[in-house]
């Protein structure tokens, strides 16, 4: 009987995965993850300080339950950052919280990118190039370039202690627009019809 009710709960959480479209989210670093102490409180870690000195900075505080939250909705975790760090460094600093992205775009990447699609006046970030539906960032400048330039931008204040809330509450809303725009890429589930007794 509960091996029964294990299964139909494990049919019921792949149904309910199975209708929801699958959102790229990227996420600036300087003050949207990576935060200044006076702005939001970091991360806690197992791993010794001189390890977060030497490899890395600090994580914005929520950062991982937020992205395991995320990736619960079957969205793809993307780091989008105007600074020159290296995907090597990204992954590894976010590792060392045990968070797992699924792209990197720095600043090099972005212009190679720009550049192999020709746009010279590009904005400072171009989510909409790399497939990305949903960026979050600390920046009003961005979310004004992705009004003019066509992609979603969910601005979170570094101080914002209800940032993590804000960030789902858009995911759901991306989901919700993909879902309804886009049904091609995101098919609804067939419902079944209840068969009829023949007596």
């Amino acid at each position: 009987m509960e091996r029964i009710s294990m299964l139909q709960r494990g049919q019921r959480a792949l149904a309910r995965t199975l209708r929801r479209p699958q959102v790229r989210i990227s996420f600036d670093i300087d003050d949207t993850l990576a935060c200044q102490p006076d702005h939001a409180a970091a991360e806690g870690s197992r791993l010794p300080a001189f390890v977060h000195r030497w490899w890395g900075e600090p994580l914005r505080q929520g950062t991982r339950a937020l992205i395991r939250d995320l990736r619960r909705q079957g969205c793809s975790i993307w780091i989008y950052t105007s600074s020159g760090r290296t995907p090597a460094y990204i992954r590894r600093w976010l590792m060392l919280y045990g968070i797992r992205v699924d792209g990197v775009v720095n600043s090099n990447r972005h212009q190679q990118v720009l550049a192999d699609k020709g746009l010279t006046l590009a904005p400072s970030k171009l989510p909409s190039a790399f497939d990305i539906d949903l960026h979050v960032d600390d920046s009003e400048g961005v979310r004004l370039e992705g009004v003019d330039h066509g992609f979603r931008v969910v601005v979170v204040c570094p101080k914002d202690r209800h940032w993590a809330q804000k960030v789902l509450h858009a995911a759901g809303e991306v989901q919700a627009q993909l879902a309804w725009q886009q049904p091609h890429r995101f098919p609804r589930p067939v419902s079944q019809r209840p068969s009829a007794l023949v007596s």
